[in-house]
């Protein structure tokens, strides 16, 4: 799964391309790692998590999220974050999923992937990826509302140009459109995972960027 990834644009040019409001995000480029803080794109209620006020859906918002959540107090490393969601069916997730609510897309422009080989130095091989036609595409994303909220990545197996490459897995990239983007927004468990269903799978290899 991806441990980096970029967002090479600025807040106001993610919140044209989601129809979202951009808010007081600063973000205005660069790189994106883990226990870093970066820009998701939410539509639940503005301060505090929970049920949306009846009567309507609520605008899409961007809003800054740290990447990885805290694990279970049954983890063998309670204080290693967690910034990617295998398993959409885990107890630990489907709370958080099955609301709407804590779903977001979180923006990118290159992920970067772990390839199995190394280099002459022996060092893992780094893939960089695009989404074909995307210039900012999203990843689906869910929250989760702790004393700092934070997002983690739902990734599923490497198919295509990732799998080519050696790597393992791969970020759950979502279709560019709009019905589907609302459907993770704001649909019911079962919209979602037909969402899930119908990830975007190719990718565009990247030089890497530096």
């Amino acid at each position: 799964m991806t441990t980096l990834y970029r967002l090479d644009c600025t807040a106001a040019e993610i919140a044209q391309r989601f129809g979202a409001r951009v808010g007081d995000d600063p973000w205005t480029g660069g790189y994106v790692a883990p226990l870093g803080f970066a820009p998701v794109v939410t539509a639940g209620r503005e301060f505090i998590a929970g049920p949306r006020p009846a009567g309507g859906r609520l605008e899409p918002r961007i809003t800054p999220r740290l990447w990885g959540v805290l694990p279970p107090p049954s983890a063998h490393d309670p204080t290693r974050r967690i910034t990617s969601v295998r398993n959409t069916d885990s107890p630990f997730w489907i709370g958080n999923l099955r609301n709407s609510e804590f779903r977001c897309l979180v923006p990118a422009t290159a992920v970067m992937l772990w390839g199995s080989g190394t280099d002459y130095e022996g060092r893992r091989l780094k893939h960089w990826f695009a989404a074909p036609g995307q210039r900012i595409f999203a990843m689906a994303g869910v929250w989760k509302d702790e004393d700092v909220p934070a997002f983690a990545v739902l990734a599923l197996d490497a198919r295509g140009a990732a799998k080519e490459a050696g790597c393992k897995s791969m970020p759950l990239i979502l279709p560019d459109s709009e019905d589907t983007r609302q459907a993770w927004l704001h649909g019911g468990w079962d919209k979602a995972r037909d969402v899930i269903g119908r990830a975007a799978f190719d990718l565009d290899p990247l030089p890497s960027p530096g």
